[in-house]
Parts: C-alpha cells; structure tokens; sequence
C-alpha cells in the first residue's frame, strides 16, 4: 500500500516506455523518492559517468507520501548525477506535477540514454508514449506547459519542462513544473536537456491506497492540527512565505552580502518579507498579491506577486504584468543582498525569468556576485561584459544578465558556467562562494556555525535544506542553540540531516519539520505503508540515505578535500553584527561531525558503519 509497487523506464534512445514492479525490498529499506532513487541510481550508473553523457540517467521518483492527502504529500524529487557539481544530485519539488505522476499509477520513471532528437514523455495513467518535441524546442518553460495543454486538449496536465538554459547547458538549468515550482538545484535540467528531453506532461487519475484508511485519516489530522498550532508554519510562512526571514537573518548577522564580504546588507528590508506586503507609491498595490499551497499544503508559503508596471523592466512588456510566482527568501537573497541590489521590482522581474526560462535563482545570484566583485577589483571589464557595468546595487545590470544567461547570449554565457568555473577562469577560485562547485544559500557560516559544517559537509554540495540548522540556531526549533558557538554543532547537524533525508523519501515537504518531529511522521508512514513502521526505523533509514550518498560522492571521485569551505569564511571574520569578529570554526566541527557518523578521520565510511546500514 502506498507505493503504486510499478516503475516507468524510458529508454531514449530506442524510443521505448517499459513498465516494471517496484523492488519493494529497497523501497522498505530507502522508503521512496531521494532514498530509493538514489539507491536505483547508484545500482544502475558509474559515479564515474560524466553527466551529460548518455549512460547517465535520470529519476523521477515520488515517495509513499505523495499524492495522499497527507499534509504537503505532492512531492517530487529528480535524482541524478549532477552536472554542477559532478556530485550526487537530488532536487526536490512541489506544486501539482507529483501528485499527478503518483496518481497515474507510478512511483518513479528512469530516463536512460539520449533521444535522437528532442522529444518529451506524455503519460495517461497507464499509457506511456514518446512524442516529438521539435516544436517546442527552444521555448520557455511558460509557452512549452501552456503548449502541451493546448495540444492535448485538457488544461489540468500536469507538465514538467525545460526552458533553452537547460537545452544549451547553462550548468545550473533547472526542470520547472506547474509554471514556478522547481526542481531547482544541481544542473538537473541541464542533465535533462543533454539527453533531448523537453517535458514530461502527465494526467492521473487512478488514486493512491493506504494500508488503513481510518487509522491514515486520524493520523493525518493530527499532523496537520500541528502544523496549523506552531507560529512558523500556522502563521508565519502563510503570511511572509520563507521570506519571513530576511529581517531576522539580517539582524542575526549573518546574511551574506557582496559576494560574503560582509554579513549585514542595509537594503535588507526593502526587500523583505514585509517589503512585499507594503503599497507601491506608484499604483499603491503591495508586491504581493496572495499567498498559494502546493498539492495538499496547509502551510500555503509560496508567494504570488506582480511587478510594478512602470517599473523599467516591464513597462514596455505586457507579458509580464501578470501575476506570477513571487520571490521565496533564497532567491530575494541571491538577486539581492549578495548583488547589493534593494530593488523589489527588479528581484520580482529576475524572479520571473528564472521561472520562466528554468534556471536556479541562488546559483545565478551568487554566480553574478562573484562577477560583480571581479568587476569591482578589476578582475573583468566592460569589455567582457559587453559594456554592462557590473557595479554593487546595479538592478540593471541584474535584470540584464538573468536574461542573457537564460537565453545563453553576452556575458550570461560565462555566467552560465556557474561561479567555481567562472572564477577559475579568470584566476580567482577563491571568489567562489561555493561547496563541491555549489554555491551557498542565504546564511553565512561565520555567523551560523552549525550551517558552515552543513554546507561543507552536504552531500550535494552547499545545500540548507540537508540539514536546516537554521531551525535549531535561530528559531529555536525543536529547541534553541546558540549559532555563535561551535560545540555540539556536529551531532546537531547529524541529526538534522538523517531526519531531512527520511522526511525527503517519505514524500512530503521540509517545511513540516518547522513544527513536526519524526515522531509526527511515523503514525502516518505506519497507517499507510506495508509493515511496521517507527521514529526509530525511520531515522535510521535517514542516515542510511545519508551514507550512501556519501559512497556515491567517494566512488566519483570526491573526498574529504570537498568538505571544506571558501577561504573567505575560514580566515576573514565577519565585519559587522553579532557575529563580528568571527570565523567559521569548521576544522573543529569536521572530525566530530566525522566521528558521529561512523567515518574515518579520511571521510570514509567504516567497514563497520557500512555493515550496520547494510551497505557493505
């Protein structure tokens, strides 16, 4: 029960859709989605692979969870090997598209191969079938959904695709679903564009059983009654979205600005959470224009927004005078703080072609920081740019290089590379606020300790949600930790880790961990699913996903060297706020976090760690 018990395989290159069972083995010992599609990857490909070669491949996968009415089950994740990164990639999204996967009977689809020329999957419960794309190659994540719709003749397709970043091989191309939801991380969608695939569109409607309706019913509603009593998921996130949060990182000390130079960014309200709520002088309507819920969400986070529209980027642009999928705190952060840039519009408008052309907001952001410093130092000019002067606060030169990078034109061609490889270019790899070649979310390690050690300790390179310390150091959730002090961080963050990769497999969103505890999500894994199902079962599959993403990584090449940090954060302490003064103490915290989970002082898994999770 639970899972659909079937598997879709997608061969490209012959051109078939094959159906095959489950192995329900794996999926009782990595529950679904992250975990056993990693546990399908690793079976199935050399880490060695280079990752847009055909014999890389690439997972669809749901969870258990996904599709029940359980709170935030319409998750989906796409499991590969990264191109970014050249490391493990998982990248999870929500919205409708994997709900719609796992109500059409399957559980995960595994695309093999490269496609002759570009085509894209369609799929009605049962029925599977390659058709060709060749018209909508070249289009935007936006015109391919409402086109598919449009040929299909039924506007409740569920389409998941990828704009012209993810077919020319922008590094960080993502695969955009129900028009701004993402699979956002890790060059996923480059993997995908390598392989000729457009889009996945999809219509289910076969349902999805549980074990014990009643028992899955009681379950489920006291998880959402939980959900609905804790401040952060009953009132902040539908308030403020994940953009509650720029405020108070701010005034922690640790939102990384220019390029992490420094942790306080004075524009930092303008666009905040609180910004998007405020009248505009011009039409006097707030940024913000409601609050939305992905599949069976009763946290309703996601942000829907509109542009001024005498704002400069969309004056003479209809197209955009819609509404659309607005800023989330990451984004706000990357296109903002860490250029320097506070203006609400031209984040909203970066925001927009980000969803709309599919690629990943942080790394563009970060990546355009790092060029923004060069360019300050001298490093790069106009030249290189193609005039565009790549200043601090510069929105137009932000709103400029987002579309020149999406399109694959100009200097957004470099900026494409992501920044490890940008910087390297131009003989300054130190100016890349990266880990394993990703660049850092919106929280510095200096004035955060425990998410310095989860940044360079993440599976998938730089990552906040592998192990969202956040939690714990700044909201106090399940309880508090001071972010200035280092000790005890490595068992935090251990923890934090195993839980997210059980929360992941399971099928519904992190989020839920605002308020939930695993002892939450159990009686609703136990009323669903086959067997018996306990806290301690499930964290333990946690840190079995977790030990097996780090054999994937060691079997491709990576090692302790990638479990590091810039020099920036390592040496420079922080300038300004209550972290002034510091720096990221990661070479204590590493061997603990080592120990704790059973690794040699080299990385590695033990023989005898490896024993314990059956992964010998």
């Amino acid at each position: 029960m639970a899972w659909a018990g079937k598997l879709l395989r997608v061969n490209l290159t012959e051109g078939t859709c094959v159906s095959e069972p489950l192995n329900m083995d794996w999926a009782h010992t990595y529950i679904g989605q992250r975990g056993l599609g990693t546990k399908y990857l690793m079976e199935e490909i050399d880490p060695m692979v280079d990752p847009l070669s055909p014999e890389n491949k690439m997972i669809m996968a749901t969870g258990p969870l996904t599709g029940t009415n359980a709170s935030t089950a319409g998750r989906y994740s796409v499991i590969t090997k990264g191109e970014l990164t050249g490391a493990i990639a998982c990248s999870n999204s929500g919205g409708f598209f994997g709900n719609e996967l796992k109500n059409a009977g399957w559980d995960m689809i595994i695309f093999e191969g490269k496609s002759p020329k570009p085509v894209y999957l369609f799929i009605q419960d049962d029925d599977a079938q390659l058709i060709d794309a060749s018209d909508f190659w070249g289009k935007s994540c936006w015109d391919t959904e409402e086109g598919l719709k449009a040929k299909h003749g039924d506007e409740f397709i569920r389409v998941a695709s990828i704009g012209v970043s993810g077919e020319k091989g922008v590094k960080y191309a993502c695969i955009i679903n129900d028009m701004d939801r993402a699979a956002g991380r890790s060059g996923v969608g480059t993997v995908m564009g390598s392989k000729n695939l457009k889009a996945v569109a999809l219509r289910g409607t076969l349902g999805v059983k549980v074990k014990d309706r009643e028992a899955f019913a009681t379950a489920v509603a006291a998880g959402k009654a939980v959900l609905a009593e804790n401040p952060v998921t009953g009132q902040g996130l539908p308030t403020y979205g994940t953009q509650v949060l720029m405020n108070v990182i701010n005034e922690s000390g640790a939102l990384p600005t220019h390029n992490h130079q420094d942790v306080q960014f004075d524009g930092a309200h303008d666009i905040s959470g609180e910004a998007m709520h405020e009248p505009r002088k011009s039409d006097g309507k707030p940024n913000l224009v409601s609050n939305a819920a992905c599949f069976a969400c009763t946290i309703a986070c996601q942000r829907v927004s509109t542009i001024d529209r005498t704002h400069y980027t969309v004056k003479d642009r209809p197209e955009y005078h819609k509404a659309s999928g607005g800023l989330e705190y990451e984004a706000a952060w990357s296109l903002g703080a860490a250029t320097g840039v506070n203006d609400l519009d031209a984040l909203t408008f970066a925001n927009f072609i980000c969803n709309e052309h599919g690629i990943d907001p942080i790394t563009f952001g970060a990546t355009l920081a790092a060029a923004m410093e060069m360019y300050e130092e001298g490093i790069i000019d106009d030249k290189i740019t193609g005039g565009v002067k790549l200043t601090w606060g510069n929105a137009e030169a932000l709103t400029t290089m987002v579309e020149q990078t999406c399109l694959v034109e100009g200097f957004g061609v470099e900026l494409g590379l992501g920044s490890k490889r940008l910087c390297e270019k131009y003989g300054h790899p130190e100016l890349s606020m990266a880990v394993k070649g990703q660049e850092f979310p919106a929280y510095d390690g200096r004035g955060i300790q425990g998410i310095g050690l989860a940044y360079a300790t993440s599976n998938r390179g730089a990552c906040h949600l592998r192990g969202y310390t956040i939690a714990s150091e700044i909201l106090g959730i399940p309880e508090k930790t001071d972010p200035l002090e280092s000790d005890g961080k490595a068992g935090l963050v251990k923890a934090f880790q195993d839980a997210t990769a059980a929360f992941d497999s399971a099928g519904v969103c992190i989020f839920t961990t605002f308020a939930w505890t695993a002892d939450d999500l159990t009686p609703q894994m136990d009323a669903a699913c086959e067997g018996e199902w306990t806290t301690e079962r499930l964290l333990e599959i946690g840190e079995r996903i977790w030990n097996m993403e780090r054999q994937f990584n060691l079997a491709a090449g990576l090692t302790a060297a990638d479990d590091t940090l810039p020099k920036r954060l390592l040496k420079d302490a922080a300038k300004t706020g209550p972290a002034k003064g510091k720096v990221s103490e990661l070479g204590k915290m590493l061997p603990e976090y080592y120990e704790a989970r059973g690794w040699s002082a080299e990385g590695v898994p033990t023989a005898e760690t490896l024993e314990r999770f059956g992964l010998s």
